[in-house]
């Protein structure tokens, strides 16, 4: 063979082959590496300590046994109405708003009972007691409050919270009360 035929660039694919052999015929496979054990260094592991859990505070209002308590032992308000009257006005609405946030976390089944001041006849009173606590009922179920917490009832004039002959007592017994049933 004559090396002065062979050009450059075969003469280089050929040392390159030749070198890339002798690095495969030189690598094995399942060579193990020899370790003394005496003087083998293992790393030192650092001991992981796991932080206790951060357990989120929980709200007071989730604290409260509300079925133990009265309603307004958790903050349930009455709503009070005019003279004649069952619709609601925008302090009825606010306090309404206000029982709906509570009554929602409580979970509890509540009488709403309608009350009247003491003129008017038993019958006419019965029949507007009962739109008080109807109405109470309706808006706070439009605000989210299961239907099946409330019931509702009259007392008309028969159950009076202040007893004086006053238009103050008879503004006080106008109203749509929270109970307990």
């Amino acid at each position: 063979m004559n090396f002065r035929s062979i050009n450059r660039s075969t003469l280089l694919a050929l040392v390159t082959i030749l070198a890339v052999g002798m690095l495969f015929v030189g690598c094995s496979k399942n060579a193990e590496v020899e370790t003394d054990p005496v003087t083998e260094v293992v790393p030192e592991v650092e001991e992981i300590v796991e932080e206790a859990p951060v357990v989120p505070e929980v709200p007071a209002e989730a604290l409260i046994d509300y079925a133990n308590l009265e309603p307004a032992d958790f903050g349930i308000e009455d709503v009070y109405f005019d003279l004649d009257q069952y619709d609601l006005d925008n302090e009825a609405m606010s306090i309404l708003s206000s029982n709906a946030r509570i009554m929602r976390t409580a979970d509890v089944v509540i009488m709403l009972s309608g009350h009247c001041d003491e003129r008017g006849t038993v019958e006419y009173n019965m029949a507007l007691g009962e739109k008080r606590a109807l109405v109470v009922r309706d808006y706070l179920v439009s605000l989210g409050v299961p239907a099946k917490n409330l019931r509702t009832t009259s007392y008309g004039k028969s159950k009076p919270f202040s007893r004086g002959h006053t238009e103050d007592s008879w503004a006080k017994n106008r109203r749509s009360h929270f109970e307990r049933p």
